[in-house]
């Protein structure tokens, strides 16, 4: 059942959020719409336990916006949920009831279990964390929701009192916020998780993070860097990072943090103490990693809905990266067997120089990855489709990549033809020289294993590499004349040579067919 389309809304302490997926069988879903209303729900919920009329009112408006763009895109099922602020307050029945006669839009109020399972669902979508031991966090305006696990095994879950809105409301109630009021945040979010998670012995590999306080952080990080990425989805972080952050935002004042590259100006009353909760969970959890997830409960509450509306089969099993691009590729209509030789291929020529160059596992992905989605660009036109495979590969969200990854990637796909890498081209000059040097490595083996399967007939069945301190030298094993082959090896070994300093040479031996290949 394809082209249906379905709604989820997230109605939180800070926030209202709506999403818009159409159906694909293939990839699950493609996102059509997201939009968000800050409506600040649980405001002044500290003191009074209600939900203020001004509230109210900015919630209702914003729920019949957002079912005015649903009925206009046409969505079949609406899920809509909240959490924290309509669960604490005590008008949350009367606020829900109101909201189904005003907007026709049905909440279900959901504890904080199932908000970190939520949370959970949607990083399983995208990181690839098969035999990893992490965190999942998810910080909204009224609780934190976190999420331990094994692969696809939750261990625990904790919902704690730690969001942003509750912990601005209840401690930072200064402009500039105080230093007495700063050590008795710190002082509450210590005692707090040393009590909550108490016997717990974590050591975990790393935190995945979602909410607004998340994605404003690895922003702000990312202007820090002087990085320029489409998206913040799957950036990662150091705690050293989220530490300095926390100090430099604790400096100013809530107009002077408005102008702090990276951070949405209507969150800037509320992040330093969502930032300095990410600072304490990081270290009571013992991790220094932090990966963000942009998506978090709206997108695992979609997941869910797919699943029980029949619209899509998640199996149990974790999504392998190498699958999804492959989808990817599949869905630009590459030539798969085509790509897969030149994976291949490459993979071999890589692993000869891996000993020498040290480029570690990850820069292999990498180029697996480059190999599989270095032809997409076809999908646009056969003239300059190298060009266009990088700016696919770039808005691509890539299962499993951080945003750099991405760009490293759509790079090396870039440079599989035509030009070698310079300084004049935007998308090279942007990265740094380390990146750039990566580029330059991965770009010239991609390129030679292209030129090996030159008449995209996978003649060549394997290679014998030997590097030596002039030459890297290459014999091709297959079945046939591998002349062609040869001659395209050769024509595209121009960015290897460059890049590793070593003259390339490619030799060949005709079998006979049938003959056994040793």
């Amino acid at each position: 059942m394809t082209h249906q389309r379905l709604a989820a809304i997230d109605i939180g302490t800070n926030s209202i959020r709506c999403i818009i997926v159409e159906v694909d069988e293939k990839t699950g879903f493609r996102v059509l719409d997201d939009e968000k209303s800050t409506v600040r729900l649980g405001e002044g919920m500290s003191e009074t336990g209600v939900i203020s009329t001004a509230a109210w009112e900015r919630a209702r408006e914003a729920l019949l916006r957002m079912r005015k763009i649903t009925d206009g895109l046409g969505t079949s099922f609406i899920e809509a949920v909240a959490t924290s602020a309509v669960r604490k307050a005590a008008n949350g029945e009367a606020f829900v009831a109101a909201m189904k006669k005003d907007t026709g839009v049905e909440i279900r109020v959901i504890d904080g279990e199932e908000e970190a399972e939520l949370a959970a669902l949607s990083a399983r979508h995208h990181f690839d964390m098969a035999n990893t031991r992490f965190g999942l966090v998810d910080i909204g305006g009224g609780s934190v929701e976190i999420v331990t696990a094994t692969g696809i095994h939750i261990e625990e879950v904790f919902s704690l009192e730690l969001g942003a809105v509750f912990l601005t409301d209840n401690f930072l109630t200064s402009d500039p916020v105080s230093s007495r009021q700063m050590t008795a945040l710190r002082k509450h979010l210590r005692k707090t998780l040393r009590k909550e998670l108490a016997g717990h012995n974590f050591a975990l590999q790393c935190l995945i993070g979602s909410g607004g306080t998340m994605t404003n952080i690895g922003s702000m990080v990312m202007a820090r860097r002087n990085e320029q990425y489409d998206s913040v989805h799957g950036y990662e972080v150091l705690h050293s990072e989220v530490v300095h952050l926390l100090a430099t935002l604790e400096r100013k004042s809530c107009k002077e943090r408005r102008d702090v590259p990276g951070l949405s100006p209507e969150r800037a009353d509320i992040i330093l103490a969502g930032v300095a909760a990410v600072t304490e969970l990081m270290r009571a959890m013992g991790t220094n990693l932090l990966k963000i997830n942009e998506r978090g409960i709206r997108e695992g509450l979609i997941i869910r809905s797919l699943m029980k509306y029949g619209l899509w089969t998640i199996g149990d099993e974790l999504r392998e990266w190498r699958s999804s691009l492959r989808d990817f590729a599949r869905s630009c209509h590459t030539d798969e067997i085509h790509s897969e030789q030149v994976r291949k291929l490459g993979v071999e020529i890589f692993e000869a120089l891996e000993p020498s160059y040290a480029m570690g596992p990850r820069a292999c992905q990498m180029l697996e990855a480059a190999a599989l989605l270095h032809d997409v660009g076809y999908f646009i036109s056969y003239s300059k489709h190298h060009k266009h495979s990088y700016h696919l590969i770039r808005h691509a969200k890539l299962f499993d990549f951080t945003p750099r990854e991405i760009e490293i990637i759509a790079n090396i796909a870039r440079y599989h033809r035509k030009s070698l890498p310079k300084q004049q081209h935007e998308n090279f000059r942007r990265l740094s020289p380390q990146d750039q040097n990566l580029v330059m490595k991965l770009g010239g083996i991609l390129r030679l294993a292209d030129g090996l399967d030159r008449r995209r007939s996978q003649l060549v069945h394997r290679l014998k590499c030997r590097l030596s301190k002039q030459a890297l030298t290459i014999d091709l094993v297959g079945e046939g004349d591998l002349s062609v082959e040869m001659f395209g090896g050769l024509t595209k070994g121009d960015l290897i040579e460059k890049a590793f300093a070593r003259k390339l040479v490619i030799r060949h031996k005709t079998v006979p067919s049938g003959k056994q290949i040793n």
